[in-house]
């Protein structure tokens, strides 16, 4: 695992520096590659959800970039910030790292699932963007993976106010950072699962993205398992669930992207 520096001179740092880490597989078998956000609730970042999902792409031959990206007590849009930066550095250093710019997905687990489905839907303009010629580049990925994310914030029983809260600052309802109701026709492809009785975030969360990728009829594959608390990961010792790893890969096969 190799660590990048993002940027030269990080903007609106105040002590952490976000980074990103690289790992190449040792048994590259495709030029695509997928960015990382671990999940955490904007309050910190699960390893498992980061370095653990980083082996599992490894080891089907994909190489893997992990986000360390800013979380509480920065706020909105300080992650988003990291996040858009993360997509367009590995775009924009592709051909060296023998990669294709045009198959970069993003990847994240509850809160990092949101990030990852802000960064695949948020076209407005944030702070603290167009500090260099990296910048120009599209933060925009070109597939999005999502593993038992926070997704809808208006206030009803499926949002999750801790993840909110942390990345806001309030429990007011923010409409414009609910990915299911930002998508559009250029939304990304998305390969999403859940478990039916996720005790953190609802599995909710996961039907209304599914259902605005439909509305826009954009490609899409969602697994619900009927059992198994929140922050699996790679579901360990879970086989039922473990089964996500084999399907993703299968969705990533059946795109071209394996």
């Amino acid at each position: 695992m190799k660590v990048l520096d993002l940027w030269e001179k990080v903007p609106a740092v105040n002590g952490e520096v976000p980074v990103l880490e690289y790992y190449p597989a040792e048994n590259r078998s495709t030029d695509a590659t997928i960015v990382i956000f671990p999940g955490g609730g904007y309050g910190g970042r699960a390893p498992k959800e980061g370095d653990g999902y980083a082996v599992f792409l490894n080891s089907i031959g994909i190489d893997a970039f992990v986000c360390e990206y800013r979380v509480a007590p920065y706020r909105f849009p300080i992650p988003l910030l990291d996040a858009r930066r993360a997509v367009r550095y590995v775009r924009y250093h592709a051909k060296e790292f023998g990669l294709d710019p045009d198959k970069i997905a993003v990847m994240g687990s509850s809160a990092g699932g949101h990030l990852a489905a802000l960064v695949s839907t948020y076209k407005g303009k944030i702070a603290y963007e167009g500090a260099d010629k990296l910048d120009d580049i599209s933060p925009f990925p070109n597939a999005t993976i999502l593993c038992y994310p926070v997704i809808h914030h208006p206030d009803d029983e499926c949002c999750h106010k801790g993840s909110y809260y942390n990345l806001t600052g309030d429990e007011n309802a923010h409409k414009e950072l609910s990915p299911d109701l930002l998508v559009d026709d250029d939304t990304p492809q998305a390969f999403i699962w859940h478990t039916s009785n996720d005790d953190g975030v609802s599995v909710i969360n996961s039907y209304l993205y599914a259902t605005a990728l439909r509305k826009h009829k954009i490609n899409h594959e969602v697994h619900i398992f009927p059992d198994g608390p929140h922050g699996l990961d790679i579901a360990a010792g879970m086989p039922h669930v473990a089964q996500w790893t084999g399907l993703l890969k299968n969705w990533l096969i059946d795109q071209k992207w394996l």
